[in-house]
């Protein structure tokens, strides 16, 4: 299993300098080119999530609160913060800011959760670079707290993790991940197999 240093948060301008996860394990085949890369921060009120792809062809096109990202150019943060609970949070963005955030153990019971106001969760930014496109979000730890009251972000703290980059109806369809479960069959829904992410 892989594992990635979360630093305390310094600031917007840290992020020249904030370790990268290379999210490069293929299920598949991939675009040429196609390559995705992730980033975290923290502070005691937030964890700071940078994700951004190299992709030429750029789909966009799911909208409003039922929008299916996975169908689109699209990025995931999924994590599970307490260790020994399999519960765990499916982040989607896709390159307009529109969201999937769900949470169960699977996708059996996984259940999609959709703010009373229909904006996306998070905060989030999107942009589109020279050559593909990223996205900035913040998630507060008031609303992991929901789930799991007692959790802190304390240094040493270690939650499992993993990052993806996929695009089910983009020109060609793709599945990239950050950390790779050879003996399974592909698929993100797995939280026994993510990577290790330990607060620095």
């Amino acid at each position: 299993m892989r594992t990635y240093t979360i630093l305390p948060y310094a600031g917007p301008d840290a992020w020249k300098t904030v370790p990268t996860l290379s999210i490069d394990q293929p299920f598949g085949a991939v675009p040429e080119g196609l390559r995705a890369f992730g980033q975290l921060q923290y502070d005691g009120e937030k964890l700071y999530v940078h994700l951004w792809a190299v992709e030429k062809e750029i789909r966009a096109e799911e909208s409003g609160i039922l929008a299916t990202p996975c169908e689109d150019s699209c990025l995931e943060f999924f994590f599970c913060p307490k260790n020994g609970d399999d519960r765990y949070f499916n982040i989607e963005f896709n390159p307009t800011a529109h969201s999937y955030v769900g949470f169960g153990t699977g996708l059996h019971d996984l259940l999609r959760l959709i703010p009373d106001s229909g904006e996306p969760l998070f905060d989030p930014t999107t942009r589109r670079t020279a050559d593909g496109w990223e996205i900035f979000y913040q998630i507060p730890w008031s609303f992991v707290r929901r789930f799991f009251p007692d959790f802190k972000p304390e240094k040493g703290l270690q939650i499992r993790a993993n990052c993806y980059k996929c695009g089910d109806s983009t020109s060609q369809p793709h599945y990239l991940t950050w950390n790779e479960h050879p003996d399974r069959e592909p698929g993100f829904h797995f939280p026994e197999i993510f990577g290790t992410m330990i607060f620095g």
